[in-house]
């Protein structure tokens, strides 16, 4: 089962946005973080991977797939507005099986990021993984592309990140997410590949959501930050519960 409108609606939300105003999708890590967001008025969600991992008990980038999409499922099942998944690099699935679980799952998204064991991966071949998962989805499915130059040391990050982006978008990707970047690269990279551009929001400081879409951002996540927000938060009750 697909969450509240499916694909077409989430694609829907990704465009004729004024500047200024992104789609904001907070980053729910379970389903009852999910029901919280979503009652709070948000029009769809992202789960983040650091997030998720942390609920389940593993370290970020070592969750077993099968407890990924169940994880994601249970986030899907909690909401009626459509969830995106961040499924890292597809835990070494291929497009087929990746499109699969993600439809089984109920998700109308999924992040996929071009680095592995902390290097950038070729873009050339990230793009043909995308083609791949492309083609498979059909449609049924909205790529956001995550672009890792910012992260990875690369000398030249918004050059690189337009080279990849280019490759990405005529792979089929509909989204562009330069981790990293802000301000004036962003409004670059958004006029020069052409398509929605995610930006990362920080929970503890930097520009806020509004004004990265102002820079041209058209949607917003968070990776972890909300998670470590709440996981902060428990540790301060906790304290307060031992008398500290």
């Amino acid at each position: 089962m697909t969450a509240g409108g499916g694909v077409e609606r989430f694609r829907s939300l990704h465009h004729g946005r004024a500047a200024g105003d992104p789609l904001v999708l907070p980053g729910p890590w379970d389903a009852a973080s999910a029901r919280i967001f979503a009652d709070a008025g948000f029009e769809a969600l992202a789960t983040p991977s650091h997030g998720v991992s942390a609920s389940l008990g593993y370290e970020d980038g070592h969750t077993p797939a099968d407890e990924m999409f169940a994880a994601v499922a249970r986030i899907v099942r909690a909401v009626d507005v459509p969830v995106t998944a961040d499924i890292e690099r597809g835990y070494g699935l291929g497009p087929e099986e990746i499109v699969e679980r993600l439809l089984e799952s109920g998700a109308v998204g999924c992040n996929l990021e071009d680095s592995a064991g902390g290097e950038l991966v070729d873009p050339r071949r990230q793009a043909d993984f995308l083609t791949a998962v492309h083609e498979a989805a059909g449609g049924r499915l909205f790529v956001n592309a995550r672009i890792d130059t910012y992260l990875r040391g690369s000398a030249q990050p918004m050059a690189d990140a337009l080279v990849r982006g280019r490759l990405y978008v005529a792979a089929g990707a509909e989204c562009v997410y330069p981790i990293g970047a802000t301000g004036g690269d962003i409004g670059v990279l958004a006029r020069e590949l052409n398509v929605p551009v995610n930006a990362l929001a920080r929970v503890d400081g930097g520009p806020s959501p509004r004004e990265l879409g102002a820079a041209g951002a058209s949607r917003i996540t968070f990776g972890g930050g909300l998670a470590q927000r709440a996981g902060a938060a428990v540790e301060r009750l906790a304290r307060e519960l031992r008398g500290g």
